[in-house]
């Protein structure tokens, strides 16, 4: 007769283990020291065997012979179940071993040796961030499209919006890594194509003389560190892109020829930048070098190995009351005054913007060519800008 639930709660144990027996091979062991096993007994190849089910209660009676029906299947193929139990075991141990974050290391490594280290440790540092805490311990094939959602959703809804599209995008290039590498299935990040949706881009704009005026005003009574005041100094003066400041080093510099020198690595058209440095540029880098003494020009506060990021910069116009405006306005406004002034040649001031130049060779030789007006441009620059300085009022 087959097993009750009532039959098995009142089964007592004995001086000897005691089977009760279902159906179909199923029985339960009832040990002396009142522990209940389920067991299948089957036969291969005309040979008695006995497989493990698991033990009562944490395997219920319906969970045995659910169990016991799977191993049947097994036994008719010619396999015995403990070793397709062994086998599914050490595939789930070697998925376990595949995590998203042990194939997104070996991914940054290989398919991403050919970029800069400065793009490699933007990927490695936002993966540890955002995507690591989440969905790094999971095997490849656990991880399903909701999860990469929740991750670039948290992103969108605190605003960093343009970061969880790349962050999709690195994703995906994850996974397809794993699935050429026969550890992923496919890529549950490609199905989230259009999932977020970019915002509006904010264009830089320029600012005017009034607007230039109140940021210096503001600058002069500016409270904070020392560090930050001079690169709000340097941006509208030296108008490179933000980063190039943030990340500069002092191997770049040759202050006795007043020259910058950006090498192409860190240069978003991977071409190495000359800038000029104007006398009121080369007062507050040789007060800079007073304060900041190892290889970054801006160093962290709290971490001194790495520069200060765009958002001290931003967070210190809003705390100046430049609302609305961002670092990146500062080149715009550059750009827009001196074309304005009608003094110097568009190539000359688009070459000192760092903006692509098709020609190649054409790009070297105006480099060396215009350089002297690069020079006089820039020192113009800074003089009209020094004038807002010590005459904030204006």
């Amino acid at each position: 007769m087959p097993l009750t639930d009532i039959k098995i709660r009142q089964a007592k144990p004995g001086v000897a283990a005691i089977k009760l027996t279902d159906s179909g091979g199923l029985y339960l062991e009832v040990r002396p020291n009142g522990s209940k096993l389920w067991r299948y007994r089957y036969r291969i190849a005309g040979k008695e065997n006995v497989f493990a089910l698991g033990a009562y209660p944490q395997v219920t009676l319906a969970d045995a012979r659910a169990e016991r029906d799977v191993a049947r299947e097994h036994v008719k193929a010619g396999r015995h179940p403990s070793h397709v139990r062994q086998t599914e075991k050490a595939q789930q141990l070697a998925e376990n071993r595949n995590t998203f974050k042990a194939v997104a290391e070996e991914w940054i490594d290989e398919r991403l040796s050919t970029r800069t280290d400065t793009y490699r440790r933007q990927v490695r540092r936002v993966f540890e961030a955002e995507v690591y805490p989440r969905i790094g311990r999971l095997p490849m094939r656990e991880i399903t499209a909701a999860h990469v959602l929740d991750i670039l959703t948290r992103m969108s809804k605190r605003g960093a919006t343009a970061y969880a599209l790349h962050v999709r995008q690195w994703i995906s290039a994850v996974f397809r890594f794993g699935v050429v590498t026969l550890r992923a299935d496919a890529d549950p990040a490609g199905a989230l194509k259009g999932a977020i949706q970019r915002r509006p881009i904010n264009h830089s704009k320029p600012m005017m003389e009034g607007d230039l005026a109140k940021f210096y005003r503001a600058l002069a009574g500016y409270k904070g560190h020392r560090v930050t005041v001079i690169a709000l100094q340097l941006l509208p003066m030296l108008f490179i892109r933000t980063v190039e400041l943030r990340c500069a080093r002092w191997s770049e510099f040759d202050l006795d020829a007043a020259l910058w020198e950006i090498p192409a690595e860190r240069m978003k058209m991977r071409r190495k930048h000359l800038v000029p440095l104007p006398s009121q540029a080369l007062e507050l880098l040789q007060e800079l070098r007073r304060i900041t003494a190892g290889e970054l020009l801006f160093p962290g506060l709290r971490h001194p190995d790495k520069p200060i990021s765009v958002t001290t910069l931003n967070r210190a116009l809003e705390y100046l009351g430049m609302e609305g405006w961002h670092c990146h306005d500062f080149r715009a406004t550059a750009s827009t005054h001196l074309y304005e002034s009608g003094r110097w040649r568009g190539e000359v001031i688009e070459l000192q913007l760092a903006h692509a130049e098709k020609n190649s060779t054409r790009a070297a030789y105006n480099h060396a060519q215009y350089f002297e007006e690069r020079r006089s441009m820039m020192q113009a620059w800074a003089d009209s800008l020094f004038t807002l300085m010590v005459q904030p009022s204006l």
